[in-house]
């Protein structure tokens, strides 16, 4: 799995132009078709229809989908989507209130609430290091009293320092590029290396 561009015919482009890399072994990535359709929930309710490219490494020969930037491996709600209910809970909510004001199933929001309660730490910790990394001179969010909290704050710290640097950043959600960035594995079980 890939997170890719969320313009997915800049993303065609690159991978025909042999612009991506195996997050495995470093070689080009070629076409090799395309993925499952998948149904996402966006934002107020809308749907949106992604039909993931595939790819094949030339060097290790493994597939890989190329997932846009907005939509998480495993998951059927957008990013900006759980990462609202995220915010919310950070807030202080509970997973009955955040569904009720996102308008999901209580259990999908308790899910997401409770796997990233269980990773905060190294969430926090992965984007405390990105926002000393992006800052000139980086203003570090105040623990907040709950690690979720504080995961939040850190991902929001990261994505102002990353907009201050690079302005078309304002155009991306925080959740789209804190997916990119750990490889869409804000839920998943382990962040990537580096």
């Amino acid at each position: 799995m890939l997170i890719v561009d969320a313009d997915v015919v800049r993303a065609g482009r690159q991978l025909r132009a042999g612009e991506l890399a195996c997050p495995g072994c470093g070689a080009v990535l070629a076409p090799w078709g395309h993925g499952r359709p998948r149904e996402i929930r966006g934002d107020l309710g809308a749907r949106l229809l992604v039909r993931p490219r595939r790819s094949r490494c030339m060097g290790c020969q493994v597939t890989h989908v190329l997932l846009p930037e907005g939509v998480w491996p495993r998951r059927m709600d957008a990013a900006g989507v759980i990462g609202a209910g995220l915010e919310i809970a950070a807030l202080g909510m509970g997973h009955r209130q955040v569904a009720v004001r996102l308008s999901l199933a209580e259990g999908t929001v308790r899910g997401w609430i409770r796997r990233f309660k269980s990773r905060s730490e190294e969430v926090r910790r992965y984007f405390t290091v990105a926002l000393v990394a992006l800052a000139d001179d980086p203003v570090m969010p105040g623990l907040s009293g709950t690690a979720l909290a504080d995961a939040v704050s850190a991902v929001a710290a990261a994505h102002r320092a990353a907009a201050t640097k690079w302005s078309h950043m304002h155009t991306v959600s925080r959740w789209e590029v804190a997916g990119r960035a750990i490889s869409g594995r804000v839920l998943a079980c382990s962040l990537p290396a580096g």
